[in-house]
Parts: structure tokens; C-alpha cells; sequence
């Protein structure tokens, strides 16, 4: 087990929305260095530009499709967050690369932090690894079901529950100790536009500041479970921290928003109540799995790593809304 406080962590895809508040995180509990590595084919300086002149940070400019890259990266760290992956959208533009990104690289990242002598991983995972299966609640015991599911959207599931299972396979096969941590819908400060849900946030907003109705695919009762960015770091620490390991946790809010609430909600924090939703057919090319209803079960990872989120959806948007306004 990990201590945050006098240690060196490696987060890969750091260049990120979740890995800089991590970043924040590590360095607010204590931590004495934390490496990003990250190739910047998606991630950016504007995520670390914040954290610019702390010598307790450094950007390794790496690709985790390079084995030898990441053991330089990883020597003498307690622990490594794996981030770095294709989300569904990026994924389905580029299949190949991001199907090597999400397994190749979850490989190599795994076997540099047991060369390196690591603790730990935790891995970012998805709760797209349950497919289109609707029980009445999702709990981590619930199979990955790709009926109906659009090709990349199943892909990037599958990509995740292969790295769960690698994670497993090392632990028993190495001892190499590990976490992993199925991510709702992350939105936030530094949100970037390359996740299906939060795309749909971000293209909201930017209606509603030019003025414009905004839209809705659908009829608005697509739900969707959406989580503060500070709540996922903050799950992603204690989960490096505790002393349970092994898990594979939801990192949700245990709360199904619909499309029209999150409109309605933003139209609110921007001060734009006048205007209204303009509902149009769904054509999207590419979505993550459209239910009625989610329900996710956060109870394990307040019983195995005491973590329970602190912003709610309103909290969360108004918070949103008030870092756009500042970072036109």
C-alpha cells in the first residue's frame, strides 16, 4: 500500500482532464513528485498550465505503446495511474491505434510499474464495460452485454474489461497490487470534448452563450450518470491509498440525470432560462449505450476505499458554467 505523503507517482495520459486533478490531489495530500507522461496526441498544456514552475511536477513528453519509455518514467515510483486511453469517440475514428492504446498500452504499462518495482496501479476504467445491460441496479457483479450496442461503443467496452483482466492477471502472476475504477460520466474544470457525454455538455454551453437554442437528441429521457472530476481524483488517491486492493469499483454518483435536466441546468447557471430546448431525432453516429435508467451502485467503493462523492449535478454545473465563463 502506497503512502501518498514523500512519494514519486507516474500518471500516464496525465496531460489530461482527470490526470491533472489528480495531479492537484497528490500534491495537496503531500506527494514529493509526480510525473505526467503523455504523447499530447490528445492531452494538452492547457490542462497542466496551472501547475507551470512547481518543481514537484515534470511532463514526460512518452507514447505507452513504447515499452522502454514508460520503464525510464517509472523508476523509483510508489505507484502508476493508468490513464492513457481512447475514448469511445476517438476510438471509433481511429480503430486500430486505439484498440492497441487500451490494451498494448495497459500491457506495458503494467509491466514497467512491476520492472519498476511499483506498489501499485490504478486503472482508469469505464462503466461502459456493462454494455447495454439494464438490471435494476449495476453493481460490479453485472456482465458486459453488447446486444444493440453500436460497433465502438462495444469495442471500447471489451478494450476496458480486458484491462481489468490484465490487472488481475498481473497481481497473481507478479503480486503487483491494483485497483480499478469504472468512471460514470466525468465532466469539470478542464473539461476536454472528446467523450460522447461530455461532448454533448460542452456543445450545449456553447449554444446557450451564442444565444441559440439549445438541442436535444431524442426525446431528453436519456440518462446518464454524470461525475465531478474532483470526486474521480479523489477516488483515484484513496484508491492508490487504501488498504483494500484487488477491486473493481464504480465511480459514480448513484444518480440518473437526463438529457433535459442537464439542459435545464445549464440554462440556469447561465442565467438563459428564456430559452428553450430544441428536441431533435437522434442521428448520432456514435454514443455510449442510451438506457432509461442506470442506477449504479457506488456502495463498494464506500465499503473497500471509503470514498463517497461531495458534488452533486447542480453543484457540479453551476462549477462548470462558472469555468467557462472565466476561460473564454
Amino acid at each position: 500500500m502506497p503512502q501518498i505523503a514523500g512519494s514519486r507517482f507516474l500518471i500516464t495520459g496525465g496531460a489530461s482532464l482527470i490526470g491533472s486533478h489528480i495531479t492537484d490531489a497528490l500534491l495537496a495530500a503531500g506527494a514529493s513528485e509526480v510525473r505526467l507522461f503523455d504523447n499530447l496526441a490528445l492531452g494538452t498544456h492547457d490542462m497542466l498550465r496551472h501547475l507551470e514552475g512547481d518543481s514537484r511536477v515534470s511532463l514526460i513528453r512518452g507514447d505507452v505503446l513504447r515499452l522502454n519509455e514508460l520503464i525510464d518514467a517509472a523508476g523509483d515510483t510508489a505507484g502508476v495511474f493508468a490513464l492513457a486511453a481512447f475514448l469511445t469517440l476517438p476510438l471509433s475514428r481511429n480503430v486500430p491505434l486505439g484498440v492497441a492504446v487500451n490494451t498494448d498500452g495497459v500491457v506495458n504499462t503494467l509491466e514497467a510499474a512491476r520492472i519498476a518495482g511499483a506498489a501499485r496501479v490504478v486503472l482508469s476504467s469505464s462503466i461502459s464495460v456493462y454494455g447495454a445491460s439494464a438490471p435494476d441496479r449495476l453493481v460490479e457483479t453485472v456482465p458486459f452485454t453488447s446486444a444493440g450496442q453500436q460497433p465502438a461503443t462495444n469495442l471500447y467496452g471489451i478494450s476496458k474489461l480486458l484491462g481489468e483482466a490484465l490487472c488481475a492477471h498481473y497481481a497473481s502472476a507478479h503480486k503487483l497490487e491494483y485497483n480499478a475504477l469504472r468512471f460514470s460520466s466525468v465532466y469539470g474544470e478542464r473539461q476536454h470534448a472528446r467523450a460522447v457525454n461530455a461532448l454533448f455538455m460542452a456543445e450545449t454551453y456553447d449554444r446557450i452563450a451564442r444565444g441559440e437554442r439549445p438541442v436535444i437528441t431524442g426525446d431528453g429521457t436519456e440518462v446518464h450518470d454524470y461525475i465531478y472530476v474532483t470526486d474521480v481524483a479523489a477516488a483515484c488517491v484513496a484508491a492508490m491509498a487504501s488498504p483494500s486492493h484487488a477491486n473493481t469499483l464504480n465511480i459514480a454518483t448513484g444518480t440518473d440525470t437526463t438529457l433535459t435536466r442537464v439542459v435545464e441546468l445549464l440554462l440556469e447557471a447561465y442565467g438563459a432560462s428564456h430559452l428553450t430546448p430544441d428536441y431533435r431525432p437522434d442521428t448520432r453516429s456514435v454514443k455510449s449505450a442510451s438506457l432509461g435508467h442506470l442506477r449504479l451502485s457506488r456502495a463498494e467503493a464506500e465499503r473497500t476505499i471509503g470514498w463517497t462523492p461531495c458534488v452533486p449535478i447542480e453543484e457540479g454545473i453551476r462549477r462548470y458554467v462558472a469555468w467557462r465563463r472565466r476561460n473564454r
